[in-house]
């Protein structure tokens, strides 16, 4: 079951991220409200997680800062940005993120975006 990991600074939409990937066999591992926290939880997690869901717009750190210091602690790490802020889009993408869904996107889009992210041996 592939290990999701949500940094999202709202918690209503942490709790529908949430009941979502549970509902299609996604495991969530966690969740962080801020890039700060998001970077000391993946720093601690004994097995990393599979895809990491990462908002740009946080208090504390935002979802640049946070994704360049993840990135720094493993290279090969499985990123799809998930932001209202466009601007932010090419940035995003040229760290080597696998995605970038704009907000608001249909919670299909979500779970189509993370199936193509994730290597097929993980989704069994």
């Amino acid at each position: 079951m592939p290990r999701v990991f949500i940094v999202e600074d709202d918690k209503s939409i942490q709790t529908l991220y949430k009941k979502f990937l549970n509902l299609y066999g996604f495991d969530v591992i966690d969740t962080a409200s801020n890039g700060e926290e998001a970077v000391e939880k993946f720093k601690n997690f004994e097995i990393k997680p599979d895809i990491i869901l990462m908002d740009h717009r946080m208090p504390v750190k935002d979802g640049i800062q946070a994704t360049r210091e993840i990135l720094e602690l493993k290279k090969n790490c499985n990123i799809i940005f998930a932001s209202a802020d466009k601007t932010i889009k090419e940035q995003a993408l040229s760290m080597g993120i696998l995605g970038f869904l704009e907000k608001p996107f249909s919670l299909e889009k979500l779970i189509s975006q993370i199936k193509r992210s994730i290597p097929q041996e993980n989704l069994a």
